[in-house]
């Protein structure tokens, strides 16, 4: 006989995801007024879906939750609560997500009231975050904003936080209470994770530091969640890096070297999306990671323009990277990325290319499809054409024999040509800093160095 539960009981031991409330507020129109939002209910519902099923929780029950104002109690009405609380013992449910910031108290009364676990967007999306880490530094930033978010979260709510006996003398005195000794916990926990982020920061500076003594120039992807910028990244550098249609499939940064089409080497690096409402624990946290967008010589942000709610996403981007110091606006230094053009109706498709047309200039967007191809060879002429502005190009003659003074143009510049002249001599075509073209001078002689172009437009094949 068999154990029960055992081999052949036809016990199923794997793990059921967990059943989950997805719950959307969403303020009336008079409300709005005050504090006016940037995209629909319905849309900002969908998202949250997402968020649920990007750590496989099983969104049994979906919903909007209309309301004329923000209660500090509960956040909704008390009606309200009363209908959800119906809905999550009728159907079960182990974890209501409420797509909002949530306040400590509104936390504790929502959970008593539904007798059930209940997340908020901040805990969620650290949740994910956790879950995305792969590297060590990854893990140190998710830790270090889980527990910035938990220290606000010890409220007095718990019979074992109530006071210890201590202190001095034979009577004792009040000692330290659990909640202050969490607290101290908590607080020397960050103490040494932000000393080992100082040390990846640091890392990270000699990174960059040598990179720019080779120099190769560095473009970063920056974009929402899930608007293709992993695809891109894989499409542009032939790499492998993990990209599915899932809200932050990646999280570490990921760097590779690229050639772009007139040999000039870059690093191309692949960042964290973001999210509307990213919680500010995690933008501090991840400021390390983000200065490679802060260094970065161009930032290209990739937007999903198939996305209904393409303009609000790229205003959420915009405020992210402003709290870090970086404005879009800043010409030349921006580039916008219009991705998943694939997706587009013939209709929609036709309108694009039309606007584009008409802002044709090298400040205006560049049309992609990530997963087919297409425009990609026009966003690599595009980086290479920013990139190289203000470099010139040189003619430098050089005797046959000279290999040495080879080998030094080729650590000083971006060798583009190279060919053998009717006299023996070695001709080659130079892209170089301006301000090292006087190297170039007085290495090889006025006579045997001119000038092609200064003004670092595409070449001519």
């Amino acid at each position: 006989m068999k154990n029960a539960g055992g081999e052949g009981s036809g016990v199923d031991h794997r793990v059921r995801p967990t059943r989950c409330a997805v719950i959307t507020p969403a303020l009336s129109r008079r409300a709005q007024r005050a504090t006016p939002e940037r995209r629909s209910p319905e849309a900002r519902l969908e998202e949250a879906i997402g968020l649920a099923a990007a750590i496989d929780l099983d969104v049994v029950y979906s919903g909007l939750a209309p309301l004329s104002e923000i209660r500090p109690a509960t956040y909704l009405g008390g009606g309200k609560v009363e209908e959800l609380a119906e809905i999550v013992r009728d159907q079960e449910i182990g974890l209501v997500f409420f797509d909002a910031a949530l306040t400590p108290v509104q936390q504790r009364n929502l959970e008593r009231a539904w007798s059930t676990k209940v997340v908020d967007r901040t805990a969620l999306i650290l949740e994910i975050f956790g879950r995305r880490a792969r590297t060590r530094e990854g893990a140190l930033q998710v830790e270090l904003a889980h527990l910035n978010y938990q220290r606000s979260r010890l409220v007095r709510s718990w019979t074992h936080l109530e006071r210890q006996r201590g202190g001095f003398g034979f009577l004792g005195g009040p000692g330290e209470t659990q909640i202050e000794a969490d607290r101290r916990m908590i607080g020397e926990r960050i103490v040494r994770i932000e000393k080992d982020l100082e040390q990846v920061k640091r890392t990270r500076g000699l990174h960059r530091a040598s990179r720019k003594r080779v120099p190769y120039p560095v473009v970063a992807l920056v974009g929402y969640t899930n608007a293709g910028k992993s695809t891109l990244f894989n499409r542009l550098t032939r790499a492998d890096v993990m990209a599915q249609d899932l809200l932050f499939a990646t999280l570490d940064p990921t760097l590779r070297a690229v050639k772009l089409p007139h040999g000039t080497p870059i690093i191309l690096s692949d960042t964290v999306g973001f999210i509307s409402e990213l919680p500010t624990q995690l933008v501090a946290a991840f400021r390390a990671t983000l200065e490679e967008v802060l260094e970065a010589d161009l930032i290209l942000h990739v937007r999903d323009i198939s996305h209904p709610d393409a303009e609000a996403q790229a205003q959420d981007v915009t405020d992210v990277l402003t709290s870090l110091g970086i404005e879009l606006t800043t010409g030349g230094r921006v580039l916008d990325v219009w991705n998943k053009v694939d997706r587009l109706s013939a209709e929609e498709a036709e309108a694009l290319e039309n606007q584009l047309i008409r802002q044709e200039s090298d400040e205006a967007p560049i049309a992609v499809s990530a997963l087919t191809g297409q425009g990609s060879d026009a966003l690599l002429n595009r980086i290479e054409q920013h990139i190289t502005a203000g470099h010139s190009l040189l003619g430098v003659h050089l005797d046959a024999g000279d290999g040495e003074g080879l080998s030094w143009l080729y650590r000083q510049g971006e060798v583009l040509k190279r060919h053998m002249e009717p006299n023996g001599d070695v001709h080659v075509e130079l892209r170089i800093l301006p301000e090292r073209a006087s190297l170039v001078i007085r290495r090889f002689g006025a006579g045997r160095v001119i000038l092609l172009r200064h003004d670092g437009g595409n070449l001519a094949d």
